[in-house]
C-alpha cells in the first residue's frame, strides 16, 4: 500500500510539473535588437573581440538534437534552438565557431521549457526544450534513417511521466572561485564542474539528499577533493534508488579511507533523510575518470538495495549494472522476450548478462538460460540474483561471452535464442561471428547505441540472418539517447516467422 502511495504521489508531481512546463523561452539580453543581418554598433564591438550577435532562422537539427543555422556560407550548430525559428545567436571563433542561443524571437509550437530551474545541455539534457511530440518524433526520425537497410521500424514506445526517472544519480564536488563548496556534473571533455541543485532527469529524493550532505560538509569541515593539489576528502556522491521499493542507498566516493566524524555525519544524515536504507564510503586514490575505486566499506545497513522489475526481485550493490530507467526498461524487457519467442523448451544465451536482470526475466518462460559476463562482480550479484528468486533453469558464468559460444559450438550444443545486450561501443566482429558459428535460430539485439546497433546488423545479415523486427524504446527522455532492441532470425528459419 505505502509503494503505490508513494508511486500515486511522485506521477501527481510529475503531471503538475509537465503541466507547468509551457513557459516562455528564456529572455537573455533584449538590448541592441537589429534588423536582420545588420550587426549593431555592440555587434561591431563584438566583432573585434571575435564575437558577434546574428539574427538566424534554424532550418533543421543534427543528430544531436542542435539547431542548424547558416551564417556567411557557413553552417552553424545551435543548442536549444528549433527547426522554424527565428533567433539571435552568439557567434565566437576560437579555433572553431561556437554558438550560443541569445534570444528566440518567434518560438516554435514545439518548444517546452522544463519544469525545474537547474538544467543544462552539457549535463544531459539535450532536448528538454522539446515537447513531447517533438522529441518523439526526432527519436524516431533518427531510428528510422539508421535502420533503413532492414526495413521500418514500429512506433517508439515512449514514457508518460518524462521526468525524474533516473534510479543512479551520481554528482562531483568542488570548489567555485569564491571557496563556496558546489555539486554538479562535470561540462564534456573538461573536469569543470556545472552547479546543480535540481536536474530533470534525477530522482528528486536523490537530489535533496545530496544538496543535505553539501549544506552539512562545512559543520563537519569535510574539504571537497581538490585534483590538482591532491587534497580534500569528498570527490563524489552516488545515490541509487529503489524506483519500486523505495529504498535508497547513498555511497559516499572520497580520496581517503580516513573519515574523521563519521558516526556523528551518518547519525545527523539520516536524521534528515531517514528514507536512507544503507551508506557506504567508496576510496577512489586514482588520477583517471572513474568514479568509483576498488575498496568498500559499509558504513549503515546491508551494503545493498533491492528493486523488483517484471515481477523478479533484485539485489543491487554499489558497482552493480542496473538499467537507469526501470519503468521503461519494463517495457524494454517486455519486447525482448516477444521477439524470443519463447514457449518453455529452448536454450537461450543471455550475452553480456551483468548482474543477470534479462536473463531472468527470460527464464520464467524459456526451458534454460545461461548467462555469460566478463565481470565476477556481476556473475556474483546474478547467481545471488538467482537465488533469491527461486529460478531453476539459470545458471551463470563469468568469461568472455563470445569464447563461451565457440565453445558451444565446438562440442556440438546448440542455442535457440542469443540475447545480447553489450555496451555503447556495441560487440566486436569477434563476439558477433561466434553468434554467427553457434547458430542460433533468433537473435534478440537489445541496444542503447542504435548506431553501433546498426553496425552490427549488417554483419550478422551478411551472415545468414535476416531482420524481422526492430522496435525502438524511449530509455532517456530530455535527452537525444534512445534505445531499440531488433529481432533477427536465421534465414532457413525466416520463412516460418
Amino acid at each position: 500500500m505505502t509503494k503505490q502511495k508513494n508511486r500515486k504521489s511522485r506521477d501527481k508531481q510529475y503531471q503538475s510539473e509537465k503541466k507547468n512546463s509551457k513557459q516562455p523561452p528564456p529572455q537573455r539580453n533584449q538590448k541592441n535588437l537589429k534588423s536582420k543581418g545588420k550587426p549593431s554598433a555592440t555587434d561591431k564591438k563584438q566583432r573585434g573581440q571575435n564575437n558577434v550577435t546574428i539574427e538566424a532562422t534554424c532550418s533543421g537539427l543534427t543528430s544531436e538534437g542542435k539547431g542548424i543555422v547558416q551564417w556567411e556560407g557557413k553552417q552553424l550548430e545551435v543548442a536549444n534552438l528549433l527547426p522554424g525559428e527565428t533567433a539571435e545567436v552568439v557567434v565566437s571563433k576560437k579555433g572553431r565557431f561556437n554558438t550560443e542561443l541569445k534570444r528566440v524571437i518567434n518560438p516554435s509550437e514545439d518548444r517546452s521549457n522544463p519544469p525545474f530551474t537547474y538544467y543544462h545541455e552539457d549535463a544531459g539534457c539535450q532536448i528538454h526544450h522539446m515537447n513531447d511530440q517533438a522529441q518523439k518524433r526526432f527519436k524516431q526520425k533518427t531510428i528510422d534513417e539508421l535502420m533503413k537497410p532492414f526495413g521500418k521500424p514500429d512506433p517508439i514506445i515512449t514514457m508518460e511521466h518524462p521526468y525524474g526517472y533516473r534510479n543512479k544519480n551520481v554528482m562531483t564536488f568542488g570548489l567555485n572561485n569564491e571557496r563556496q563548496i558546489v555539486s554538479g556534473l562535470y561540462a564534456p571533455n573538461t573536469h569543470r564542474i556545472i552547479p546543480m541543485e535540481r536536474s530533470l532527469l534525477h530522482d528528486p529524493k536523490a537530489d535533496e539528499i545530496i544538496q543535505t550532505i553539501k549544506g552539512m560538509m562545512k559543520s563537519f569541515k569535510m574539504q571537497p577533493y581538490n585534483e590538482d593539489t591532491g587534497r580534500g576528502f569528498l570527490r563524489h556522491v552516488l545515490i541509487r534508488v529503489g524506483k519500486f521499493s523505495g529504498e535508497i542507498m547513498v555511497v559516499l566516493v572520497a580520496a581517503s579511507p580516513v573519515f574523521k566524524g563519521k558516526n556523528n555525519f551518518i547519525k545527523a544524515l539520516r536524521k534528515t533523510h531517514p528514507e536512507i536504507t544503507t551508506i557506504l564510503l567508496n576510496i577512489n586514490d586514482r588520477n583517471d575518470s572513474m568514479v568509483l575505486g576498488d575498496q568498500e566499506k559499509v558504513l549503515f545497513g546491508k551494503g545493498t538495495i533491492t528493486d523488483n522489475l517484471c515481477g523478479l526481485e533484485f539485489e543491487i550493490s554499489a558497482k552493480s549494472f542496473y538499467q537507469i530507467n526501470p519503468v521503461q526498461t519494463e517495457k524494454l524487457y517486455k519486447k525482448a522476450i516477444e521477439m524470443a519467442e519463447l514457449i518453455g523448451e529452448e536454450t537461450v544465451v543471455d550475452a553480456y548478462c551483468g548482474i543477470g536482470t534479462i536473463g531472468l526475466v527470460a527464464s520464467q518462460k524459456a526451458g534454460k538460460v545461461i548467462g555469460v559476463e566478463l565481470n565476477k562482480d556481476a556473475v556474483r550479484d546474478a547467481i545471488r540474483n538467482s537465488k533469491r528468486n527461486g529460478v531453476k533453469n539459470a545458471r551463470f558464468y563469468q568469461g568472455d561471452a563470445g569464447e563461451f559460444m565457440v565453445q558451444m559450438a565446438a562440442r556440438g550444443e546448440n542455442a535457440d535464442v542469443v540475447i545480447m545486450d553489450p555496451p555503447r561501443s556495441g560487440s566486436d566482429e569477434a563476439f558477433l561471428s561466434s553468434v554467427v558459428k553457434l547458430q542460433p535460430k533468433r537473435v534478440v539485439y537489445v541496444s542503447c547505441n542504435p548506431e553501433t546497433q546498426a553496425r552490427d546488423m549488417k554483419y550478422l545479415v551478411n551472415n545468414g540472418y535476416e531482420v524481422k523486427k526492430i522496435q525502438p524504446v524511449d530509455m532517456f527522455p530530455q535527452t537525444v539517447h534512445v534505445e531499440a532492441v531488433t529481432k533477427l532470425v536465421r534465414k532457413e528459419e525466416a520463412g516460418n516467422q
